[in-house]
């Protein structure tokens, strides 16, 4: 059975979506700790981080990378905190997230009734923040 990361890869649940590219996306997560939260997913399910081959981890990590670096520019954090825990979904999935202390990565702090244009507003936010960075993979 697929995860739900990949139903919303293929579009079968909704996402909002700031990278695709070949070999992974990046959506906000539903449950942000802070706005402008994003997961970085490869399109391979792959329940453990440890198994990605060296060239897709590698890849990951650029994306995770230039995603930070929007999120940074559009959110002005302190600093953007990253994290893979991989406990919730069996999909290796990178937690990009604004944070101002390491308190901000609890997921005891997980916004369980973001909206639906809260979501949008950071995707868009993000999504212009990699645009005005000039990278290639940006989601429309």
């Amino acid at each position: 059975m697929a995860s739900i990361f990949t139903r919303i890869i293929n579009g079968e649940l909704p996402g909002r979506f700031v990278w695709k590219d070949d070999l992974c996306v990046a959506f906000l997560s539903i449950h942000p700790l802070r706005p402008g939260h994003t997961l970085v997913i490869p399109r391979e399910e792959v329940d453990h981080w440890l198994e990605l081959d060296t060239e897709l981890m590698n890849h990951l990590m650029d994306v995770a990378q230039q995603i930070g670096k929007g999120i940074h520019r559009g959110f002005k954090p302190v600093k953007v905190g990253m994290m893979i825990a991989g406990l919730e979904v069996p999909h290796v999935h990178i937690h990009l997230v604004p944070i101002e202390t390491a308190h901000d990565l609890d997921f005891e702090n997980q916004n369980l009734n973001a909206t639906q244009d809260e979501l949008e507003a950071s995707a868009q936010t993000i999504r212009a923040s990699l645009r005005e960075l000039g990278y290639q993979g940006v989601a429309e």
